[in-house]
């Protein structure tokens, strides 16, 4: 193929009178830095000026397509529930130019993979429509008692543990991954690849995680891309086999409704399938665990917190596990793309601009959230945006909800003190991240 033939990205329409606000010069870069995101009093203090300053703001930094950044519950919450006006499928998620022009030339399109998150309507309502019936509030509650089991099996083997563990490495990333994977089918000796897979995706950009440590030593902002693809062609290869096995034996699990699926009368493409599974194996716990973690972590820095949960563990669980999924937020944000033009606040965004939904900004947004920089186990409301709004709300957040509150009473109905015993880590990641290392010492 020539180079004139090569497929690329459009581009970004220009307002050539626009310039970017003092607030955004000085915080775009920021905002798209994977390592800031490991730093949450940082990240809180750049969303803070944004959301003050320049709450749509325009943001042109280096190495990325320009975009708004949308800071406030409202405007999140605005765009979000606007599908056919804001759309998923030419830009889901941040990606350097280079790496977006790799994927163009590879594809003809914007995206390796096609997803619920990459699809707008009607693909996307037919292909959520597949499992949807999994993921109800009705269906969850069936797999309660399986799922208060496997929460008692993670809190057994911590207090097997000897007083002293890594609560993310050894329980936050292991019970969600276990849930997740029952549900798809499957086996639990695959679990620990499953895991790898997973962080190596979501974890791309951070030393620890990343596929290919000599990408380190590479100065090339999208050199990940290579290692991101072998690690898809992997999940590819692994799912390719769950498919033929459930045409061949079907069960009663989620890889067998998509392996079986229909659209429209055809049976799903492979694309579609393997992009499926992928998206229920990963997204399907990683988020999930970080909330967990967050969630524990959140009540180690706040002792009061962690009182109040301790004395009344049943009662305060489920406003606690909201107050986790905010305070975490593992979903950094979304990207939408204008299909016609449109103002927000005072700003009149172009039909093809992207906007960036800044989860972590709206879920501390003053105007929504009382004392929005404490962690409180009983919050109340807690009108959370970490779970999206619209049609494209995550499909899984009552199961992780459930899964979250089963592990809170139980852990905490149990333990008798617990604190911690090192100092934390987050993930670097853009994307979606959370916790990496959460040392405890702990009594039951």
């Amino acid at each position: 193929m020539s180079d004139t033939a090569i497929a690329r990205p459009p581009e970004t329409k220009k307002n050539p009178s626009r310039q970017m606000s003092e607030a955004a010069a000085e915080i775009c870069n920021q905002i798209v830095d994977p390592s800031v995101y490991a730093d949450m009093h940082a990240l809180d203090k750049a969303f803070t000026r944004l959301r003050a300053e320049d709450p749509v703001a325009w943001c042109e930094p280096e190495h990325f397509r320009p975009f708004w950044a949308i800071t406030k519950h409202a405007d999140i919450m605005e765009v979000s529930r606007q599908n056919k006006l804001f759309t998923n499928g030419q830009r889901e998620m941040l990606s350097y130019v280079s790496a977006e022009e790799r994927v163009y030339a590879q594809t003809g399109g914007p995206h390796l993979l096609k997803t619920l998150v990459q699809l707008d309507d009607p693909s996307h309502y037919k292909l959520r429509h597949l499992t949807q019936e999994w993921f109800m509030p009705q269906n969850v509650k069936k797999r309660e008692d399986a799922i208060k089991g496997l929460a008692k099996e993670f809190v057994d083997r911590m207090e097997d543990m000897g007083g002293e563990c890594d609560f993310q490495q050894d329980i936050a990333l292991h019970y969600p991954l276990r849930v997740i994977m029952q549900i798809l089918g499957v086996p639990e000796q695959d679990e620990p690849m499953m895991l790898k897979l997973t962080q190596e995706i979501f974890g791309a950009q951070d030393p620890d995680l990343m596929r290919d440590k000599s990408l380190l030593d590479d100065d090339d902002p999208d050199s990940g891309l290579a290692s991101i693809q072998e690690t898809l062609a992997q999940f590819f290869m692994y799912f390719t086999n769950i498919t033929q096995d459930r045409r061949n034996a079907p069960k009663d699990d989620v890889s067998t409704v998509i392996a079986n699926g229909t659209i429209d009368g055809e049976p799903i493409g492979q694309l579609e399938a393997m992009s499926y599974y992928i998206i229920v194996a990963a997204a399907g716990h990683d988020t999930t665990s970080a909330s967990t973690g967050g969630g524990v972590l959140g009540m180690l820095n706040n002792p009061a917190q962690l009182k109040k949960m301790l004395d009344d563990p049943k009662g305060m669980s489920r406003t606690a596990v909201d107050e986790a999924i905010r305070w975490t937020t593992p979903v950094k944000h979304f990207m939408r793309t204008a299909q016609a033009d449109y103002k927000l606040r005072d700003q009149k965004i172009l039909e093809g601009e992207s906007l960036l939904l800044c989860y972590p900004s709206g879920n501390r947004d003053e105007d929504v959230f009382e004392d929005p920089f404490s962690f409180r186990v009983d919050r109340s409301p807690n009108k959370i945006i970490s779970f999206g709004h619209g049609g494209h709300m995550c499909l899984g957040m009552h199961l992780a909800r459930l899964e979250m509150q089963a592990i809170y009473e139980e852990l905490f109905s149990r333990i008798k003190s617990i604190e911690l015993a090192g100092e934390p880590a987050f993930i670097r990641a853009n994307f979606v991240g959370g916790p990496k290392n959460i040392p405890v010492r702990y009594k039951f």
